[in-house]
C-alpha cells in the first residue's frame, strides 16, 4: 500500500533502525518506544489488521513470534521475561493498519488484567 509507513519501511524509503530481515519479515526499533526495548514485528505482505488474515497466513504468526524469541535473546530480555502486543483495530489501540507485533522488555510489565 502506497500511504503504508510499514510498508515504506520494508522497502527501504522511510530508514528505521532494523534488528531483524528476512523474507518474511523485518524487526525494527519503535521510534516512541514505551519499553527500553520496543521492538515492532512487521510481516513483509501487507495484512491490514488481525481480522484480515487468511489461513495462508497462518505460518506468518509461528515465524514472527520465532523472531521475538531471537529478538529476546539478542537484547538479553528472554530469561527476565517480556511481552508480545498485536493490537486490532481502533479500540483495540492499533494506530499503523499493517499488521505488526510488539516486542516489550527491559522493565517490569503491569499486566492490564489485574
Amino acid at each position: 500500500m502506497s500511504d503504508c509507513i510499514f510498508c515504506k519501511i520494508i522497502e527501504k524509503k522511510v530508514p528505521a533502525r532494523i534488528l531483524y530481515e528476512d523474507d518474511v519479515v523485518l524487526a525494527f526499533e519503535d521510534i516512541s518506544p514505551h519499553a527500553p526495548v520496543h521492538t515492532l514485528i512487521v510481516p513483509k505482505q501487507h495484512i491490514s489488521t488481525l481480522l484480515d488474515i487468511s489461513d495462508s497466513d497462518l505460518y506468518l504468526f509461528g515465524h514472527m513470534f520465532k523472531v521475538a524469541n531471537r529478538i529476546a535473546h539478542e537484547k538479553d530480555i528472554a530469561e527476565r521475561g517480556f511481552r508480545l502486543v498485536a493490537n486490532c483495530n481502533a479500540e483495540g489501540g492499533q494506530l499503523v493498519y499493517h499488521l505488526h507485533m510488539h516486542l516489550l522488555g527491559g522493565r517490569q510489565m503491569i499486566s492490564p488484567f489485574g
